[in-house]
């Protein structure tokens, strides 16, 4: 059989055309997602680097009214969220409104009196997506903060894991988890179910845009062409599951731009004092160390009591001064006060005649040693905790390390300076810890070296190693 009513000419042309709109559309596709992954990655970067930064240079006050569990969830949901949730969901979005805008248009066009449902429907259809959409995103929030409490519990559940254990207190920490989990699925349970009660009614909205476009049609069969009606049908049939995802898209998009604010708002946390400022103090300040207090007072935060009444002393060069109080006196807070970590009320700190609160805080920190009650290491070698910075010679290393008691320990070791420390110094002892904190301080050679309680967790015979080792060694104050 050969049809001679389709001429070759005008089948060759249409395929043509929808080899070229095939092309244009992949074109299209490609090109939209290039520019959708570069704007997402460009905008998540930017957004985690202002984060990050910022949170480094916060007033200690913030980690102390601030659950750490909320500072955890910026960085892991709301970064994730940037990340990956908001960029799908956006193209997920577009997509689905194109579609329902096509659908519609195709309808339209094949039985155009289906313009007159389409305002009604469109009504209906706005104030189901707004209900849906406000619950939604107050349910999601309640969600994200219930949340926190999750990876707050399971953090100090893991950090005093021994403890627990020696005290046998897993079970009581268990139900304590199984509690917050609780408390998080009382927000996620109702957004499931509120997404059933969106569905519901959607499905019934896409069932009235069948209905009407096959009534419209039935009533309009004499003057319509049977292809555009099985057209637009066909479209209507679509339209449901589209409609549903579109509602669904725009309430999650609007959702996860929470966590943008929720971001941006950490990122805009005001900060310490700059980190550097004009008044640049001289290369070897401090020179003497001689340190004056004059009616210094000291208040955590603007609506607390102070908590340093008016200090006035003198602290000689060469001098070594020791802070004698009950807990909660102020001693640490004063030596906090030297890194201006609490800044003053009134009053200032003179320190070889040059105002502290005149420097920026990297002169001044970087010029200061302290050795505090909890020694600090981080994950690396141990040459890296001794010299961060890498500012000093093999020579002088094991020179520090000498003074500090450790260099036949340290020499012990299968691979020496470049042996690996874990997290937090995990695999030495308190009292390694914080001889490796001594030789930090020792190799810095500061005019001003400042103990924070640095033997109370320590035994004896290694009090007595840092206290002799700060007398013959240290020509500070």
């Amino acid at each position: 059989y050969f049809n001679t009513t389709y001429p070759n000419h005008i089948r060759d042309t249409r395929i043509g055309v929808f080899g070229a709109l095939g092309l244009a559309q992949g074109f299209l596709v490609f090109l939209g997602t290039i520019l959708l992954a570069d704007g997402s990655i460009s905008a998540s970067r930017t957004l985690h680097t202002n984060l990050l930064s910022n949170i480094l240079r916060v007033p200690m006050v913030f980690f102390d009214t601030t659950h750490s569990g909320r500072i955890v969830n910026r960085f892991a949901k709301d970064i994730f969220t940037v990340d990956e949730m908001i960029p799908m969901s956006f193209r997920s979005w577009i997509l689905c409104l194109l579609g329902v805008l096509g659908t519609l248009f195709a309808i339209c066009l094949a039985t155009p009196i289906f313009t007159a449902v389409v305002v009604p429907m469109a009504v209906v259809y706005y104030f189901v997506q707004r209900f849906y959409v406000a619950t939604s995103r107050q349910l999601r929030r309640l969600d994200s903060v219930s949340r926190s409490p999750i990876y707050s519990h399971f953090g100090e559940t893991v950090s005093g894991i021994s403890v627990i254990r020696a005290y046998g207190h897993q079970q009581r920490f268990l139900k304590q988890n199984e509690d917050t989990i609780d408390q998080n699925l009382k927000s996620v349970y109702p957004w499931i179910v509120s997404n059933r009660w969106l569905a519901m009614r959607l499905e019934s909205l896409g069932n009235l845009v069948v209905f009407f476009s096959a009534l419209f049609a039935v009533i309009s069969r004499d003057s319509l062409n049977s292809g555009l009606v099985g057209l637009s049908i066909s479209y209507a049939l679509n339209v449901t599951q589209t409609l549903n995802w579109l509602v669904r898209m725009t309430s999650e998009l609007e959702t996860n731009i929470v966590a943008v604010k929720e971001v941006r708002e950490y990122a805009e946390i005001k900060n310490e004092a700059a980190w550097i400022s004009s008044n640049r103090p001289p290369d070897d300040w401090p020179s003497a160390g001689n340190i004056h207090f004059e009616n210094y007072k000291v208040r955590y935060r603007p609506e607390l009591e102070l908590i340093l009444h008016g200090i006035t002393c003198d602290i000689q060069s060469t001098e070594k001064i020791g802070i004698v109080g009950r807990t909660g006196a102020g001693k640490s807070s004063l030596t906090n006060c030297l890194f201006r970590i609490i800044e003053a009320s009134e009053g200032q700190i003179l320190i070889d005649g040059i105002d502290i609160s005149t420097l920026g805080l990297h002169d001044l920190r970087s010029r200061l040693t302290i050795i505090p009650q909890d020694p600090v290491l981080f994950s690396g070698t141990l040459r890296m905790n001794l010299d961060p910075f890498q500012k000093f010679s093999d020579e002088e290393i094991w020179s520090v390390l000498e003074l500090a008691h450790l260099k036949d320990y340290v020499r012990g070791l299968p691979t020496g300076l470049q042996h690996e420390v874990s997290e937090g110094g995990e695999n030495l002892s308190v009292g390694q810890r914080q001889l490796l904190c001594l030789a930090r301080a020792l190799l810095r050679k500061s005019r001003i070296l400042i103990l924070d309680e640095a033997t109370a967790a320590v035994d004896l015979e290694t009090s007595d190693l840092i206290q002799n080792t700060i007398r013959t060694e240290s020509p500070t104050a």
